[in-house]
């Protein structure tokens, strides 16, 4: 065949990603490009070759190593296919060719089309789960985990609705994410070691192969083993759906959990909260027109990427269903797959060069914090009117919320901070730092005013579970902080 330019490509994963993401891009060639698929189809005919012959007691060392050694050329399968217009007639006549003569009659004997197609697909799907797409999550997720408890004591302005709310730490913002994406990881360890083959034939219950062997599942137990997989329970001319539906959704709950973190990032970013940064090369431009710009633009990509994959989980759900023991439906749709894997790998990798380089401004984020970056949308110091609220209740006032609600009203129509409009009332005051004093956060009473006026004093346990969290998935990933 002639070969083409990669940029004469339609897929830009085929140009622009084999290039600039070379490494992610050739890591995944090996399963899931079409040189993979054939490949891993002549695997298994291999497979129920070498089932055949220890079934009947003639499987040899030498034999086995013979076997091996007969590899397709994807193009002379393609070439054939013009002929049978059959995609594993075609490679089934071309690997006749190639074993040894005398076994040539067990290529493929007692299989249909879908007991190579969906065991080398398994196959395939393990492997690359195994090789390309733990090893990126773990990568990252351990880059959290350093990240996290790093900054789990760096004070920072919480945020709901696009509101300051009450102080946490970057490092327990961060370690949101290291429990997501670390239980995702380890629930897509699970599913990618449950996915299953079949020996079972056109209709799956082993009309041929009882023609060959007098314990048909026996036969598909050998062959399967061969390739690391265990039968389907119960199989029509396909293996059921459902193993590998749920190993791509859990691979979609991690691509999401990623996008989410991407968003955030990019937020983080924006010039007037300005906590993070991303890292930006000496010769990288922002802007075509904007020379002072320094766009977001990897987190950007990365949900951009999910926008673009995400939905593809429709066609997942749609291969689920097939009329009665086997329709085509899924024949075109389910080659997609591959570029779904590409895009959520390539979307892992580049969230994790963006951490690897992430910068972090505690100027900004002390400011954010106490109000004084704001932009004027939140009353400085008012992250601490909910301490001030739960002390007041806890003296035994029963509208404290109401107290606090109007102090906080008073200190926006007069623009004090909120710490200066709690002096202004020194009763409640008093109160307040008496309970101050019981929880052992100020030594006398005339310092509770100090206490509001310093907001990282106020973030709970945002520190301690930070630490936790990222300990506990450092040892889950079995690896430690990522340089």
């Amino acid at each position: 065949m002639e070969a083409r330019s990669i940029f004469k490509n339609i897929s830009p994963i085929d140009h622009r990603y084999s290039v600039s993401e070379q490494e992610v891009y050739n890591s995944l060639v090996p399963w899931i490009s079409e040189e993979a698929s054939i490949t891993a189809c002549v695997k298994a005919e291999i497979a129920l070759i070498c089932a055949h012959l220890k079934v009947r007691g003639k499987m040899t060392d030498a034999l086995r190593t013979e076997l091996d050694k007969c590899c397709v050329d994807p193009e002379e399968v393609y070439i054939e296919e013009e002929k049978t217009h059959h995609n594993i007639r075609a490679l089934v006549n071309v690997l006749k060719r190639k074993v040894p003569e005398d076994l040539s009659a067990l290529v493929h004997l007692g299989a249909t089309s879908v007991d190579i197609l969906d065991t080398s697909l398994s196959w395939r799907m393990a492997g690359v789960s195994r090789e390309v797409v733990l090893p990126l999550l773990k990568k990252l997720e351990l880059l959290l985990c350093g990240f996290t408890e790093r900054e789990a004591d760096t004070p920072q302005v919480g945020r709901t609705h696009g509101q300051h709310a009450v102080p946490i730490t970057l490092g327990f913002a961060f370690a949101e994410y290291v429990s997501r994406l670390g239980k995702s990881i380890l629930e897509i360890e699970k599913r990618s070691k449950e996915l299953k083959g079949k020996l079972s034939g056109a209709v799956g219950a082993y009309n041929a192969v009882s023609m060959i062997v007098k314990d048909p599942m026996e036969l598909e137990r050998i062959y399967l083993a061969d390739l690391g997989l265990e039968p389907s329970e119960h199989s029509t001319q396909l293996a059921e759906p459902e193993y590998l539906l749920r190993l791509l959704l859990e691979f979609n709950v991690a691509f999401g959990i990623v996008a989410n973190l991407a968003d955030d990032l990019r937020n983080l970013q924006r010039s007037e909260i300005g906590e993070v940064r991303e890292g930006f090369g000496s010769d990288q431009v922002g802007s075509s027109t904007m020379p002072q710009k320094r766009n977001p633009w990897n987190s950007e990509h990365v949900k951009s990427l999910w926008k673009a994959f995400m939905p593809r989980v429709n066609t997942f759900f749609m291969d689920q269903i097939s009329e009665h023991q086997r329709d085509l439906t899924n024949s075109a749709s389910q080659r997609f797959i591959a570029d779904y894997i590409a895009g959520f790998c390539l979307a892992v990798s580049r969230m994790t060069g963006i951490i690897k380089g992430l910068g972090v401004d505690r100027k900004r984020l002390h400011a954010n914090l106490n109000g004084k970056n704001d932009g004027g949308g939140n009353l400085p110091g008012g992250i601490m009117a909910e301490p001030a609220y739960i002390l007041l209740a806890e003296t035994g006032v029963s509208d404290a919320h109401e107290v606090i609600r109007r102090i906080t009203l008073s200190a926006e129509k007069e623009k004090k901070s909120f710490a200066a409009a709690l002096a202004d009332e020194p009763a409640l005051l008093e109160k307040i730092g008496g309970k101050l004093k019981e929880l052992g956060l100020i030594k006398t009473t005339d310092d509770a005013l100090s206490f509001f006026e310093n907001p990282q004093r106020y973030c709970g346990l945002a520190s301690v579970k930070a630490k936790a969290i990222a300990e506990k998935y450092k040892t889950l990933m079995g690896g430690n902080d990522v340089q």
